[in-house]
């Protein structure tokens, strides 16, 4: 029988995985769908000078800005970086390396990376610092930009279930980029909130197959941190 994929919580699951320099791809989106219990073990272990690949560095104090705080990260390869005061603190000191990424060219960068192909051609970012010391051919009378493909050590998700065997489903926007970042890991942890018996995911609603998933942490209740809480003024229409 082959060996079960849960561990008994996050600490256990990086145990033997984490170490300094590594490259990581986390999945969320803002505080949307971000492994909170991984990336508070990720910290506790107190492994420096990583590089992390993720859409945002999360908020000061929450998600990777904890990481931030202790300096754990030596550079991120990122799209959004702007409700981060620490991360705007330590890059315009020099602190902290930045790879910049269009949001979109992020994400097919990581897809990428899961589906083998080493590199791929975007119209996106021609003609602007994006571009520059890179690679760029003409197709059909439009510019491209040569963009690499982008894989990890470890990639860390979050999910809303998981099967005994891994297949993940994702609940609505928390499926954003956690796909691609458990595709593009050479190994894949996964935070979930429901662990279920192997079959009782019908396969049409399997959104990633347990094949890209090596961990699974059991998380059922997350906090779920709201990032910018919005509402009406009293009296307002």
């Amino acid at each position: 029988m082959a060996a079960s994929k849960l561990y008994p919580d996050a600490k256990s699951a990086l145990a033997d995985l984490v170490a300094d320099g590594r490259t990581l791809a986390v999945g969320g989106f803002g505080l949307c769908g971000i492994p909170e219990a991984l990336i508070a073990a990720l910290r506790d272990s107190g492994a420096k000078g990583l590089t992390v690949i993720s859409n945002n560095a999360g908020v000061d104090g929450f998600g990777l800005g904890q990481l931030l705080e202790t300096r754990q990260i030596h550079k991120m390869i990122s799209s959004y970086v702007g409700e981060n005061k620490e991360f705007e603190r330590q890059f315009l000191a020099g602190e902290l390396e930045l790879e910049f990424n269009p949001q979109g060219t992020l994400a097919e960068r990581l897809r990428a990376g899961g589906a083998g192909i080493p590199a791929f051609y975007t119209a996106t970012g021609y003609g602007t610092v994006v571009a520059q010391d890179k690679e760029t051919r003409e197709f059909n009378g439009k510019h491209y930009v040569l963009e690499t493909a982008l894989t990890a050590d470890i990639a860390l998700v979050k999910a809303w279930k998981a099967d005994a065997a891994g297949n993940l489903v994702f609940r609505k926007t928390a499926r954003n980029f956690n796909p691609a970042c458990a595709m593009a890991g050479k190994v894949c942890v996964a935070e979930v909130e429901e662990v279920v018996e192997l079959g009782a995911i019908e396969p049409d609603q399997v959104h990633l197959p347990g094949i890209y998933v090596d961990r699974i942490v059991h998380n059922p209740t997350p906090e779920k941190r709201i990032e910018q809480r919005t509402v009406r003024a009293e009296g307002g229409n």
